[in-house]
């Protein structure tokens, strides 16, 4: 969702100080998830109302995955939820494991995907800690 931003660093104008700009945010969301849930109010704090993407219920595509994970600096490992049982179940502890398989385990089962991704024009961010996500606004 686009939404206007006025942030009160910018240049004087009028006797108020003020920056317009059209930021468009998506963040893929657990409400179950404690750091999820602080970025989201993060965003919102920072007068942003984001599109909320569940994903649990709506993975991103491999394509939006992999673009993620390229703009975020990270590898799919880094991106993957060790310490989740299905990770060891399914066999993906083994430095062997190629990426592509990696990728292919979250999409097949977004649990194992970390969370929050943050998207915004500035960048991409997996927001843990939450602050992480100011690098981006």
């Amino acid at each position: 969702m686009q939404k206007l931003v006025c942030w009160q660093d910018a240049p004087y104008h009028g006797g108020f100080f003020v920056k317009l700009a059209i930021m468009d945010v998506t963040i893929y969301h657990n409400p179950h998830c404690s750091n999820s849930r602080n970025t989201l109010a993060a965003l919102r704090d920072a007068g942003l109302e984001p599109r909320v993407i569940a994903y649990l219920d709506t993975p991103p595509s491999r394509e939006e995955l992999l673009r993620m994970l390229a703009a975020a600096g990270l590898r799919p490992r880094e991106a993957m939820r060790t310490k989740e049982s299905l990770y060891g179940e399914l066999g993906l502890d083994g430095a062997d494991v190629s990426d592509d398989a990696l990728v292919d385990a979250m999409l097949a089962h977004p649990v194992l995907m970390n969370r929050p991704f943050v998207v915004t024009p500035k960048g991409v961010r997996l927001c843990r800690p939450p602050e992480t996500v100011r690098e981006i606004l």
